[in-house]
């Protein structure tokens, strides 16, 4: 008969006191409607790929371009391991106060239990409603230039602009948010995650024709500027990087696993970063290998050529749809913290989901939401400042600061235990980082606001 440990025993018991002393609490609107607790680990996996492989990716080259072969690589594998651990370790903070009772299913959830309802009402709540807005803001603008390409190539002596393609897009995007929850995405997100292979298996192919073909561009892998440009812009392309590696909704994610959650995000992050790694180097490598440092803020932009397309017009034709179609899936998924805030200050949890009660204000306020996002994107075209600024401001704390100040507080490792300071070590590291980032990137968007105008035709 094989002993128990007491200290199991304890644990255990401990852990069905505080259960019974702290019952689950009722579920508001926003939770039980948007973040609806039925899915599998395989269904977390299409999740957490959709939210993290996007066309983003796309400005790989470009980033790799701002710190040469050796930064570039460094920084494409140092995010990848850092936020695979990051995510691990919300995962695990998540599923220890779930085996407590208290499961937590937003990441502002997660700050008010652990910190204090301070850091959750005025500190994450506000960040992670900034940066998935502004996720789904660059998403329009992503998915408005990517119509906008697949005009050219069609019609090259095209009049339309940026900002139509734009409001087009948005237009889309007004059906997609009526999707009702997080878990309603499952197939479209499986969708997703085959696109985002096939546009990266295409933009691959593509960069290695071209740098085969007699069309070849001159290879250029040195710095361009001078030694302040090569510094900021060194940051930038970390801070571009570390974004596309972002997530910052990894705790709405596991929201709708259905319980016991134990173990299951650990699988769906190996299904994500399986997809990540493949799609990520293939396209950054293959794109700077061949443009070298004139790859530009979205690859794409590369293989339309100074005179004509460097590739078939069938073949670019059809990478941009595959990728504008993957856009709104991305799009939608970010548009979901935005829907469960408007659910939970404007629904009914005691009436059906599907009521007119509950049905009239998720059209209206969803579709508020997106009109707004689409007129900041035709208003402001600036993908890849975008995208920097999101890094230093939200992703990093986000996905690299609160991770490790969550895991400390809640399991309070020994302080001369190796978990401990590299959590520290990782948790100051993002921030300086973040800070340094939030200078370069606010100071390369002022210099790019000098060059553009409102609803300007980039």
């Amino acid at each position: 008969m094989s002993a128990v440990a007491p200290n199991s025993i304890k644990e255990s018991t401990t852990g069905k006191e505080d259960a019974a002393l702290h019952p689950p609490k009722e579920l508001d609107a926003g939770a039980l409607f948007v973040l609806k607790s039925r899915g599998s680990w395989v269904h977390c996996g299409y999740h957490l790929t959709t939210s993290i492989v996007a066309p983003s990716l796309l400005s790989l080259p470009f980033a790799v371009g701002l710190q040469g072969w050796v930064g570039g690589v460094v920084s494409l594998i140092l995010p990848g391991l850092l936020t695979f651990y990051s995510y691990n370790l919300l995962s695990l903070v998540l599923e220890h106060h779930a085996q407590l009772g208290h499961r937590q299913l937003r990441f502002r959830d997660m700050a008010r239990d652990i910190l204090g309802p301070r850091w959750g009402k005025y500190v994450v709540g506000p960040l992670q409603f900034g940066i998935c807005y502004g996720a789904v803001i660059a998403g329009v603008l992503l998915g408005g230039q990517s119509l906008k390409f697949i005009y050219l190539l069609s019609n090259p002596n095209g009049t339309m602009k940026l900002y139509e393609f734009t409001i087009i897009f948005g237009v889309l995007m007004l059906f997609l948010a009526q999707i009702p929850s997080f878990h309603s995405l499952r197939h479209i997100n499986l969708v997703s995650l085959f696109l985002a292979l096939a546009y990266s298996a295409c933009v691959t192919a593509g960069s290695i024709y071209v740098g085969f073909s007699k069309n070849a561009p001159n290879r250029d892998y040195s710095l361009n500027g001078s030694q302040e440009n090569r510094v900021f812009g060194a940051v930038n392309a970390v801070s571009i990087i570390v974004t596309t590696y972002a997530c910052g909704i990894v705790p709405e994610i596991q929201a709708t696993i259905a319980p016991p959650v134990k173990g299951k995000m650990f699988k769906g992050l190996c299904v994500c970063y399986a997809v990540i790694f493949t799609t990520f180097f293939s396209v950054a490598i293959s794109g700077y290998w061949t443009f070298g440092n004139q790859a530009m803020g979205t690859i794409l932009a590369n293989f339309m050529g100074n005179q004509k397309p460097l590739l078939p017009t069938w073949f670019l034709l059809m990478t941009n749809v595959f990728t504008v179609i993957q856009i709104s899936a991305v799009t939608v998924v970010y548009l979901q913290p935005t829907n469960e805030v408007f659910e939970k200050l404007f629904a009914d949890p005691k009436q059906d989901q599907f009521s007119t009660r509950n049905v009239v204000p998720r059209l209206f306020f969803r579709s508020i939401s997106v009109i707004v996002g689409t007129l900041f994107a035709a208003m402001l075209p600036f993908f890849g400042d975008i995208m920097a600024i999101l890094g230093a401001f939200g992703f990093i704390p986000l996905d690299l600061i609160f991770p490790m100040v969550f895991y400390n507080v809640t399991f309070k490792p020994s302080k001369r235990s190796l978990v401990f300071w590299a959590n520290t070590l990782i948790a100051a590291a993002s921030s300086v980082l973040s800070a340094v980032g939030a200078v370069a990137s606010v100071r390369q968007t002022v210099l790019d606001a000098k060059a553009y105008r409102l609803f300007a035709n980039i």
